[in-house]
C-alpha cells in the first residue's frame, strides 16, 4: 500500500493524474467477520488484542484475574520477572473486559484464556482465515549452512506479537519510551530500542506527508 500511494504521489508530481483521493484512503483491516462455524477464533482474537492494546505477555493475560482490574487500570505482576506493573487501560482494553465481565472463568481468570499452544494455532487459523498472506523471508543458520525461507505471514502469528505490536504503535503514536517501559516492565534501554528504530522511520515517511503541502 505504501509503494502504491509513492508511485501515485509520483505521477500527480509529474502531471500524470489530478485524483488525489488515493491520500485519504486508509483500508479497514479489522473488519474480517468470523464464520459461524469457527466462534472460537473470536475469544482468540479478543485475548490477542488485548495484549496489542496493554503489552501483555500471554502468561501475564493467562494470570490476570478480576481482582487485578481497576476502573482505570490492571495491576499485575508479572511471572517471567515478578515485576509488579500498573498499565492503564484505554477504551479498547477496556471494551474486551466489558465484554467478559458476566462470563465465569475458570480460576477467576478475567479472560478466555487457552493454552499458549493451541491460542498460536489458532491465530494462525485466523489469520489465514483472514487472508494476512504477505510472503516473509526468514533467514537463520544450521551449522554454517545458511538457509533462507519464504513463508506466509500468517504462519508467524504468535501471542508474543501481541506485546511487540503495543510496543511498536506505543512508540510510532509518539509516546516517550520511558512510559512505556513502565507499563512494559522494560528495565534495560537496549531490550527496546530496536522498536525505537522501527518507530523513528514510521515517524520520517509521516513527516513526508508536508511534501504534499
Amino acid at each position: 500500500m505504501g509503494f502504491l500511494k509513492w508511485f501515485l504521489r509520483w505521477s500527480f508530481k509529474k502531471g500524470h493524474h489530478q485524483n488525489i483521493a488515493y491520500d485519504a484512503f486508509k483500508p479497514k483491516l479489522k473488519d474480517y467477520q468470523i464464520p459461524h462455524d469457527k466462534q472460537y477464533l473470536e475469544r482468540v482474537r479478543d485475548v490477542f488484542l488485548f495484549c496489542c492494546f496493554t503489552s501483555l505477555r500471554y502468561s501475564d493475560v493467562r494470570n490476570l484475574k478480576r481482582s487485578d482490574i481497576k476502573p482505570d487500570h490492571i495491576e499485575v505482576t508479572t511471572v517471567k520477572t515478578a515485576d509488579s506493573l500498573i498499565i492503564e487501560l484505554n477504551d479498547h482494553s477496556k471494551a474486551i473486559l466489558e465484554k467478559y465481565k458476566d462470563v465465569h472463568f475458570e480460576n477467576h481468570m478475567a479472560l478466555p484464556v487457552i493454552s499458549n499452544q493451541k491460542m498460536n494455532d489458532y491465530l494462525k487459523e485466523l489469520g489465514e482465515l483472514a487472508e494476512i498472506n504477505e510472503p516473509v523471508r526468514e533467514t537463520y543458520y544450521k551449522g554454517n549452512e545458511r538457509i533462507n525461507e519464504v513463508t506466509p505471514k500468517y504462519a508467524l502469528l504468535s501471542t508474543h506479537a501481541g506485546r511487540k505490536t503495543f510496543i511498536c504503535n506505543a512508540l510510532a503514536l509518539g509516546i516517550p519510551a520511558p512510559v512505556v517501559m513502565k507499563w512494559t516492565g522494560h528495565s534495560d534501554y537496549k531490550a527496546i530500542k530496536p522498536y525505537i528504530d522501527i518507530a523513528d522511520d514510521i515517524r520520517a515517511n509521516a513527516m513526508n506527508k508536508f511534501n504534499q503541502l
